[in-house]
């Protein structure tokens, strides 16, 4: 039996959801008029409690559509030095946008708000104007932590105060809930504008939603169609999103324990491993290459992050027997070092 754990990203559709894919009524989304996309975007909008929803396929589109529908040419834009919108797409705020990043620390993936509000500079000419914050919850880089609702809540009512507006990056946003034991709503009123991923552990195979004010949301619209993001009968797409928002946000609760499992087992063999709050691991081997080898031959597929980590995930195609075998797996390459 193959275990990829090497992305959330890495789930296939079940026959259930592709039941609901086969079923969809569908139009053509660029004229605005397939239902099914439409009934996505406003179950989207309500569960994040903003005014409307833009499908997207991708996250990071979404990302992308957000920073470049908040800013001006020659803005700042802060985020966490690892963020996904800086890290790993493509230098996009750049190319897109013409925004400069300005990069904070954030230990263990959660930004302080005395380094984020001290680091804004005043009002001078031969400053880029910062205008724009974006935070990421869950926290890739960081191992999937989260949150706490306190520090949103003091981010977002303090870039309020200096004009800023704030996105939330939430492509793994419903394990913040479900960690937490809150709705996205909870999380989102912190934010201007929020994206999610339907992709990742909803399980869903294809699409993001970004959430925001509704004029907004219009202009963002156009924004996905200048980047080639439009698409016709999407609907068929969309239904698996709906599919996923109604059936599989609270299941998350599975990969989160399995993800402890796996910590639990990893380290009673003497690895060194992030702790998960949710389903995301890194655990420090001496060679990353080499041990991806030898778990792949044992029929367990991880990612190298660095030359002497690789990440673990755990998502709805990996099972209880699956984490065993990753433990079997990792046993088996301690023996040999």
């Amino acid at each position: 039996m193959i275990v990829d754990l090497r992305s959330d990203t890495v789930t296939r559709p079940s026959h259930p959801m592709l039941e609901a894919m086969m079923r969809a009524e569908v139009g053509d989304d660029v004229l605005g008029d397939d239902p099914s996309v439409q009934q996505l975007e406003a179950m989207a909008a309500q569960l994040s409690g903003k005014d409307a929803a833009l499908f997207t396929p991708s996250g990071t589109m979404a990302n992308q559509i957000a920073i470049r529908c908040w800013t001006q040419p020659g803005d700042e834009v802060l985020m966490d030095a690892g963020a996904h919108p800086f890290s790993y797409e493509a230098g996009a705020p750049g190319a897109i946008s013409g925004v400069l990043v300005r990069q904070l620390p954030a230990p263990g993936g959660i930004l302080d708000p005395d380094t984020v509000f001290s680091s804004i500079r005043p009002a001078n000419d031969h400053f880029a104007p910062p205008t724009l914050l974006c935070i990421e919850n869950t926290c890739n880089h960081a191992g999937g932590t989260v949150y706490p609702l306190e520090t949103l809540e003091t981010l977002g009512s303090g870039a309020a105060e200096l004009g800023l507006r704030v996105h939330l990056d939430g492509a793994r946003v419903f394990n913040a809930c479900v960690a937490q034991g809150v709705d996205l709503r909870d999380i989102a009123c912190h934010a201007d504008s929020v994206s999610f991923c339907l992709s990742k552990g909803l399980g869903a195979p294809v699409g993001s939603v970004l959430c925001g004010p509704k004029e907004w949301i219009r202009r963002a619209r156009r924004v996905r169609k200048m980047l080639g993001g439009g698409m016709r009968q999407s609907g068929y797409l969309a239904a698996a999103g709906i599919y996923a928002l109604s059936h599989n946000i609270a299941r998350l609760v599975d990969d989160h324990r399995r993800a402890r499992r796996l910590y639990d087992g990893l380290t009673s063999m003497g690895f060194t491993s992030t702790e998960p709050q949710t389903n995301i691991l890194y655990v420090d081997v001496p060679s990353a290459r080499v041990a991806a080898e030898g778990l792949a031959a044992r029929g367990v597929h991880t990612i190298a992050t660095g030359k002497d980590v690789i990440r673990l995930v755990t998502h709805l195609d990996v099972d209880d027997a699956g984490v065993e075998q990753a433990l079997s797996a990792f046993g088996a390459l301690a023996e040999r070092t």
